[in-house]
């Protein structure tokens, strides 16, 4: 029984030495140049002047960066990532993959499914699940969206009000548009 013990603690060693570490604090310059390697999760608080680690943190800095999935509270110039859940609030917030939770700032942009609030001057989203809130909206497809501003996209709606008011707007509208 003791062998048994004694190897699942050493494969269990092995596992969790051979992945990255996690760590509670990130001080960044940039990517290279930061207390922790790139390939660490933050899990705690990351100070950046351009940072650039996985993180389930808060990240306040310059330029936030993140890959993989992310998640936390992204407070910055530019906030950029792959997959994130949480809130990003910059004058730029990109994220390359899905986005579920809020971003607010001049532009936001998330290529794929974004299930959520964006708040801004300019809102992309690949595909909307939620609110957008700004001047300019755009969004590839809707599943269930509504975009509030002064220009609103919806190429999905291919026609004017064809389907009824009840279940999408148009495909350019002023003020109010939707798909449900």
């Amino acid at each position: 029984m003791s062998k048994i013990l004694a190897s699942l603690v050493v494969v269990a060693g092995l596992v969790v030495g051979g992945r990255a570490a996690d760590a509670s604090f990130q001080a960044s310059l940039l990517p290279g140049a930061a207390l922790r390697p790139m390939t660490d999760t933050i899990t705690g608080f990351s100070l950046n002047l351009w940072g650039m680690n996985p993180q389930r943190a808060v990240a306040l800095g310059v330029i936030n960066g993140s890959y993989g999935d992310s998640s936390g509270l992204s407070l910055g110039g530019i906030n950029y990532s792959e997959r994130y859940t949480g809130t990003q609030l910059g004058l730029l917030n990109i994220t390359s993959s899905d986005f579920f939770g809020w971003q607010a700032g001049g532009i936001n942009y998330t290529a794929d499914i974004f299930s959520g609030f964006q708040l801004g001057f300019l809102n992309y989203a690949g595909r909307l699940t939620g609110l957008q809130l700004g001047l300019f909206n755009m969004a590839a497809q809707a599943d269930h969206g509504m975009q509030l501003g002064l220009v609103n996209l919806l190429p999905e709606n291919r026609h004017w009000f064809s389907a009824g008011l009840a279940n999408e707007g148009a495909p350019v509208t002023v003020f109010l548009n939707w798909r449900r």
